[in-house]
């Protein structure tokens, strides 16, 4: 009878030091899963996709900007300049009396509806929201004129620099300035389209160079969005990965402490595929005053010269290389030499994206 309890009891204490044991075992496995995992998505925040590919870009400002301001005509044969000293070019027009106003059709909506004489223009000026009346000008007897040059939007070409693991971008390494104003545009929204380069105008002294591409603005060419215009470039997220990047090899990302003077290469698609060339970084900036100006770069490579010159415009955006690393991305080139010009550390463009 003692032998039975005896045997109850070891079996007792053998079933749970196994629970006990077994539990803990799979606790501390979890556990291990879990480092693993955080170490492998630590690690995977510094892997990218470099790119080098040409993209176009379309870019809706919020609201319509103001470029300037004019005189008009009125039924009087009089000039009158109705909104001079009251907009400023830079300004943003979100609004027109009651009417919301986020393009330039809508504006030009807005206005055929008018039949009193002062409006209130909803204005935003930096932060500031601000109401600004205008007496309109009355050119014929259904048509007023505020006096008022606008834009909103704008068109281009450059190179994409990188895509992250949740398929976000980062391309030209510089901001999107209005070219009339010289101001950093304030975009709403923007796309991505599928582009190919159609010719190459070499740069001279004093002379800038540029890509020219084909870019067909339809829905069959879109790539991804755009949601970001900063002076460190634009981001967004691509959605046809396959249909732009044909190597995707992640590499890692470089610190700006690992940047060093000396040879590096960008890569780029001047010739119609993408291609690395060598260039010599010829100075590291850490305290630099301009995010995209912190690296002065030379292009040294003979073939990347015999078709550009050196750096040209549509090549902003070109991911610097060195020691199996991305630094950064090319971002101006030298007016007055063509085979240099300035690029940004890829730490700054990266403080631009969600990391998951």
């Amino acid at each position: 009878m003692r032998k039975y309890w005896y045997r109850r009891i070891l079996i007792m204490i053998v079933t749970f030091t196994v629970a006990v044991g077994g539990g803990y075992y799979l606790i501390e496995a979890k556990h291990s899963q879990l480092r693993q995992e955080v170490s492998a998505g630590t690690s995977s925040r510094n892997m990218v996709i470099p790119g080098g590919m040409p993209i176009g870009i379309y870019l809706e400002t919020q609201g319509v900007m103001v470029l300037g301001t004019d005189a008009v005509t009125a039924m009087d044969g009089m000039e009158y300049e109705p909104a001079s000293h009251l907009v400023k070019a830079g300004d943003y027009i979100v609004g027109l009396d009651e009417e919301e106003i986020s393009s330039k059709s809508q504006l030009v909506d807005a206005m055929k509806k008018i039949d009193k004489d002062e409006v209130v223009l909803k204005v935003r000026r930096s932060e500031d929201l601000i109401d600004i009346k205008l007496k309109p000008v009355r050119c014929s007897s259904k048509d007023y004129k505020l006096g008022i040059w606008v834009r909103d939007n704008a068109q281009g070409l450059g190179t994409i620099t990188f895509l992250n693991a949740d398929s976000q971008f980062g391309a030209l390494g510089h901001g999107i300035h209005d070219v009339d104003t010289n101001t950093l545009l304030e975009i709403n929204d923007g796309t991505v389209y599928e582009t190919s380069i159609k010719d190459i105008q070499k740069g001279v002294n004093g002379t800038p160079g540029g890509m020219e591409g084909i870019i067909v603005y339809n829905n069959y060419n879109v790539l991804g969005s755009i949601t970001k215009n900063t002076d460190c470039g634009i981001f967004g997220k691509i959605d046809r990965i396959d249909a732009l990047f044909t190597d995707q090899t992640p590499m890692e990302t470089a610190s700006t402490d690992e940047i060093e003077e000396g040879p590096a290469t960008i890569r780029c698609a001047v010739e119609g595929e993408v291609k690395d060339y060598e260039i010599h970084i010829t100075k590291v900036d850490k305290h630099t005053d301009e995010l995209n100006k912190g690296l002065v770069i030379e292009v040294t490579d003979k073939k990347l010269l015999e078709v550009t010159g050196g750096i040209v415009q549509g090549m902003s955006g070109s991911p610097i290389m060195q020691n199996g690393k991305i630094v950064g991305a090319v971002t101006h080139v030298f007016v007055q030499d063509s085979t240099k010009g300035y690029g940004i550390f890829i730490e700054n463009m990266l403080k631009n994206v969600t990391l998951s």
